[in-house]
């Protein structure tokens, strides 16, 4: 079977609105004069993630439910920039969106619009699966309804990627997401012990490597039952926003597992794209090209 695809990212296409706050948790008043600007730009953490994967060289599309709206516009006119193939099923209820409120110091507080999705949404089965049977991996978001996909995807022979994001170990919606994947993401902000969890992971699912990031710790790798410790990379500029972060540290990884590295230095291409994303202002979208990843991996 021809896999012309190397990677299909599905789901987590959206809009997101960003404010920069004078601090993080934002004290309650009246009013905030926000003097940065308020603005609306196309990237949730689906589309970062196909950026990433494309920005490094490999052939990416994006199949997600989009609106007939403005943000649907803006989601579609991010793909023609960046050159990324895009299957938008259609979304009477809109195009997915958040607001990010983002502090000084880089951290963000997200408030996504649940409105925009359906408990009944499903993927046209014959879309997916023509998707899916041409691509060499799959890396699956959590949003709707991404996890009623899971066994076609299985049934395509790609390997499966996924983000469960800051979940606390605990929530059951992330159980099916975890358990079919054959990479594992996940923050360990929510962890009260990373390692009992991502042990737990590998061994309730089909995990060959299990990769917790914990901001400026760097990133525990969890693969043959070894844990392993990658401290975090030095960014090239000055810490400007967290947002997209995670989502980089994932397409480097990929990039670097799909061409057969070690879970190791995957994590290694991993903590470099997301220091990098963190001199990125939320407002911009500028992933690591391979030339800066590789230089920047070969640096001692």
């Amino acid at each position: 079977m021809s896999r012309d695809i190397d990677v299909l990212v599905l789901g987590g296409a959206g809009v997101d609105t960003i404010v920069y706050v004078p601090e993080l948790p934002l004290p309650y008043a009246d009013s905030y004069m926000i003097d940065s600007g308020i603005q609306a730009r196309a990237g949730q953490t689906g589309d970062f993630v196909a950026i990433g994967l494309s920005a490094l060289g490999l052939r990416t599309h994006h199949l997600d439910f989009l609106g007939d709206d403005p943000e649907g516009d803006l989601v579609r006119a991010l793909h023609r920039e960046k050159g990324i193939a895009l299957t938008a099923i259609p979304q009477p209820a809109g195009t997915k969106r958040a607001v990010n409120l983002v502090g000084p110091d880089g951290r963000r507080l997200s408030l996504y619009d649940t409105s925009r999705a359906h408990v009944d949404d499903r993927f046209p089965e014959a879309t997916l699966r023509a998707l899916a049977e041409a691509s060499r991996h799959v890396h699956v978001t959590i949003t709707q309804p991404c996890a009623h996909a899971l066994p076609l995807l299985r049934e395509s022979g790609s390997t499966l990627s996924t983000d469960l994001h800051d979940w606390d170990g605990e929530n059951p919606y992330h159980e099916p997401f975890a358990q079919a994947a054959d990479v594992v993401f996940l923050s360990a902000s929510a962890l009260a012990d990373p390692e009992r969890t991502m042990r737990r992971i590998a061994d309730r699912g089909r995990a060959e490597v299990v990769v917790a990031t914990a901001g400026a710790k760097g990133a525990y790798v969890l693969a043959d039952e070894e844990l392993i410790h990658v401290p975090a990379a030095t960014p090239p500029a000055p810490v400007v926003d967290s947002n997209g972060a995670g989502d980089a540290f994932a397409a480097a990884f990929l990039y670097a597992w799909l061409n057969r590295e070690t879970p190791r230095r995957s994590a290694l291409y991993g903590t470099i794209a997301g220091a990098h994303a963190c001199t990125v202002p939320s407002t911009e979208t500028d992933a690591i090209g391979p030339n800066e990843l590789l230089g920047r991996t070969a640096t001692p």
